[in-house]
């Protein structure tokens, strides 16, 4: 017994600690990142939706992967995606509008919002393709993930040209942000890369354990506990860069996320072992759906395109209404 109790401490400890690991990780990458896009003069709103968001997408990958590996790990590898999309929409956005209200740039209504919603409509086809009479089971296998990742560099095409349109502009976004010597931010990446890497294994492992112990689901603490854990690198920063009027970036880190979880994470994670649906998955993308139409609404209706306080304490009333959902559906 005591035995048990001491490997407990053990693996409880290295999950705390994990978790700790992977936020500086996230810290140390994304500062590194975006001190090389200010000396190369990228917009803040591109630094957002690509540089910001691979960075602080990294926790998400890693455990992606570590889970995948398990032979037990499937239901946090999907449940950690699904779950961080809508901590990221809910919680993420939701409090860096309380911070300060977040003003949207036409294009992020008009192509990168519906094209988050796309990539979970792909994932959810791709997953449930069984339905359709296409496959015999519900798995995101390694053509799915092909598929994931070709629509993946079709927004990377996307990237690319409003970069070029935006290239020019006086960019008041990055003002606050540091910049380092090409050397040390490169540095500071393949620190934050390692710490997130190592945090991640040590997060899953955690977290199956966890789950064995206390009798609750792999996809249940996928989508709470590691979800949340791996999205405080998004909730960070983007909470700095809304206190620091980065609103660009605080938006983009979201919409690029999101949109990096799906198509990337999963892509990559589906390549290298393939992901089967867990059950209850459909009603949590049903809910990554629901979220983002949330989010739009706000903004359709608001003559300024602007997330208000107001839209960002709605939306997190609208997380703790999920959270103890999940928890009665468990």
């Amino acid at each position: 017994m005591q035995e048990l109790e001491n490997s407990l401490f053990v693996e409880y400890t290295l999950f705390i600690v994990g978790f700790i690991i992977l936020l500086k990780g996230g810290d140390f990458l994304v500062d590194g990142a975006t001190s090389i896009a200010k000396r190369l003069k990228v917009s803040g709103l591109v630094v957002g939706l690509t540089i910001v968001s691979f960075g602080t997408s990294m926790p998400e990958l890693m455990v992606n992967l570590m889970a995948g590996s398990e032979s037990d790990g499937a239901g946090i590898a999907i449940g950690n995606i699904i779950g961080s999309n809508i901590s990221n929409t809910l919680l993420v956005l939701g409090v860096s509008a309380i911070i300060f209200a977040l003003p949207m740039q036409r294009s992020t209504i008009v192509s990168e919002l519906p094209y988050s919603l796309m990539a979970v409509g792909l994932v959810g086809f791709l997953a449930n393709s069984s339905l359709f009479g296409i496959s015999t089971s519900g798995v995101l296998s390694t053509l799915d993930g092909i598929v994931l990742l070709v629509f993946f560099v079709l927004f990377l095409i996307y990237i690319y040209s409003i970069s070029k349109n935006s290239s020019d502009e006086a960019d008041i976004e990055l003002e606050g942000i540091p910049v380092y010597s090409y050397g040390k931010s490169l540095s500071m990446v393949i620190l934050g890369i390692l710490g997130l890497w190592i945090g991640g294994e040590w997060v899953v492992h955690g977290a199956i354990n966890f789950a064995d112990h206390f009798g609750y689901s792999k996809n249940f603490i996928g989508l709470t506990v590691v979800a949340v854990g791996t999205s405080l690198p998004e909730l960070v920063t983007s909470a700095v860069a809304a206190s620091r009027r980065q609103t660009d970036i605080a938006i983009g880190n979201v919409v690029g996320s999101n949109i990096f979880n799906m198509l990337w994470i999963l892509g990559v994670g589906a390549i290298v072992n393939p992901l089967p649906l867990q059950a209850g998955s459909n009603e949590d993308f049903f809910v990554v759906v629901i979220s983002s139409f949330l989010l739009i609404l706000t903004i359709v209706f608001n003559k300024k395109m602007l997330i208000t306080r107001f839209h960002g304490i709605f939306l997190v009333l609208c997380y703790g209404a999920y959270i103890y959902y999940l928890f009665q559906r468990h």
